[in-house]
Order: C-alpha cells, then structure tokens, then sequence
C-alpha cells in the first residue's frame, strides 16, 4: 500500500510540475509578438478589420499584433495554415463569412473544419450590403423590385461581384424567399458590377455601401434596402430586407479566432483586449466611416452565431447552385 501510495504521489508531482509552466505561461501571456493571419490582400475589408483591431489591441497587451496577409484560394490555404498552427494565442486568424462558412459546402476536400479546428473569441464586425437600382428607373423600393420581378419572371437583370460571393448567394435567398425569378449576372469583382450598373447594363446590384456609395450619394444609384437583419445606425433611412423577408439577414461577418484547443485564460484574455478596443474612441471612429458594425460577441456567443451561420450557409449555397471544387 505504501509502495502505491509513492508511486502515485511521484505521477502527481510529475503532473504538477509540467501544469505549473503551463499555467504561468497563460498568465504571462502575450510575452512575444501576436500575429493575426488575413487570407486576403492588403487594403480590402478585412485587412482594414485587422489593422485597426490590432493596433489598438496591441497597445493593450503590451505587445506588437503583426498582421499577415496571405491571400489565395478564397483564404481557404491560410485559415488552413492557422488550424495546424500551436494553440498558444501568438497566431489568430481573422475569420470572414467566405473561409468560414460558404467554403465548407462548395470544397469537397476542405482542410479545416470550422468549428472543430478553431476557438472563437469574438465576432468583431458584420458588413451588410445592399441592394441598388439605376436611378433613372422606375425601381425606387423593395416593393417595386418585387413587383417587377413578379410581372416579368426572368427578365429582371442583377449583378454581383461573382459566382460564390456573398453577394451571388443573398441574391439566390432572396429569389428563393421572395419567390421571384431574376437573371444573376454575375462580373468579376465589384470595381465591374458597380460600372455595369451605372452603364445602365443591369437594372439592379447587389454589392456593398463601400463599393456603390460615392455614386449613392451622387444620386446616379437608389439603395432598396440592406441585407442585415435590422436597419445600419448610420443609414437608419434605408430599410431591411428582414422587414419584408422574414429572418433575411447576409452579411460579410469578420472575427477573430485562434487554433482549437487555446488555453481558456488565454482566450479571455483576447477577448477583453478586443472588447477595450472595440470601445475605444479610435476603432469607433474608424468604423463610422464604413457601412460596417460594430458587435463584439462573447467567445460562447460566437461559438453559437457560427453553429447558426453553417446551417444558414449550407441552405444558401445549395440555393444558389454553387459547384463543389475538388
């Protein structure tokens, strides 16, 4: 009895031993630079979403937040190279709606799997868009755009930045919710679609309030309505179209995640970084001048809004009859 009782004391010891590095490890964490991983090029959305995010994080930890861009392959290759990547809290991933949640239903041989390979932290932005119209035409509303649509299935033209694109699939949803029949076409890239429009060689666009705004303002477009589920503080004018399509809400939503298995000490730290920023003057007033929101969800509500969004998302791109590449 005594022989067993030693040996379990020496397991014991041995345990408490290689738990107590690891627990100061996670206090003294970040003690080194933090890199934050964006799977796209340099000036768009989310490296915007990252840079101002990490600066302000950084003078919080104490520590630099480098941000990374590596752009290719819908930034399937660097979320995957984040999933494989130590769970420590030094490599994070900016995480946008395409990586997380449409490429899991149009790759067959995905990398990573969204909720197995990550740990949430928070839900930083949600970017809707919007749905516009030439303005010499007679399209000023929701209700005229479904009344079009209804009196001449098929021969309503829309334009979108592509095939896959969020854009691609609101507009797929809102055909399948609203029960109407338009023609998608679809361009490469919203810079193509916006000019279309304003060429008046498509009579309707969904894109984003980034994109289409300078020519909103300009009265050479009419916003119908945005695609969140609840009107932009900044644009409380323009209707959504969840007040005529129930539950209807796609936006590009952006959050910061980290490799599955991230010590839970380190996690809450991320997070209450994020939330001090996310309430700093600076990030507010960098994000006032976009269409974009702010939310700042906790890590478990994060972990709940990307359990909804798969399932949202597996329905959306099934609609839209997006192929599934290899």
């Amino acid at each position: 009895m005594f022989k067993r009782l030693k040996q379990l004391a020496l397991v014991a010891g041995v345990l408490l031993g290689t738990a107590m590095p690891c627990a100061h490890a996670q206090q003294d964490y970040p003690n080194r630079p933090v890199k934050i991983i964006v799977g796209y090029v340099a000036g768009g959305g989310p490296d915007f979403t990252a840079r101002t995010f990490g600066q302000k994080i950084s003078e919080i930890l104490g520590q630099p937040v480098v941000i990374e861009n590596r752009p290719g392959a819908g930034a399937t290759t660097a979320t995957a190279q984040v999933a494989r990547a130590p769970a420590d809290g030094y490599t994070l991933l900016l995480g946008e709606t395409g990586q997380l949640f449409v490429a899991p239903f149009v790759h067959k041989n995905l990398a990573y799997d969204t909720v197995r390979d990550f740990t949430p932290i928070s839900l930083l932005s949600a970017g809707p868009l919007i749905v516009v119209s030439n303005s010499k035409l007679p399209i000023k509303s929701v209700s005229d755009l479904l009344r079009e649509a209804k009196a001449n299935p098929g021969k309503l033209d829309v334009g979108t930045s592509g095939v896959g694109t969020i854009h691609h699939i609101a507009l797929a949803v809102l055909m399948a919710d609203a029960g109407i029949d338009m023609t998608h076409v679809p361009y490469k890239g919203s810079g193509q679609s916006v000019a279309s429009a304003l060429a008046g060689d498509v009579p309707l666009l969904i894109t984003s309030m980034t994109a289409a705004g300078a020519h909103v303002a300009a009265g050479k477009l009419n916003v119908l309505a945005v695609t969140s589920g609840k009107r932009l503080p900044s644009y409380a004018e323009i209707p959504s179209l969840s007040e005529t399509l129930k539950d209807f809400d796609y936006s590009s939503e952006m959050g910061l995640l980290a490799p599955a298995g991230l010590p839970p000490l380190v996690q809450q730290k991320l997070f209450r970084a994020v939330r001090q920023a996310m309430e700093s003057t600076e990030v507010q007033e960098a994000f006032k001048k976009t269409s974009t929101m702010l939310v700042g969800l906790s890590p478990e509500e994060y972990a709940q809004n990307i359990g909804r969004n798969l399932k949202k998302y597996e329905r959306a791109v099934r609609l839209a009859k997006i192929p599934v590449a290899e």
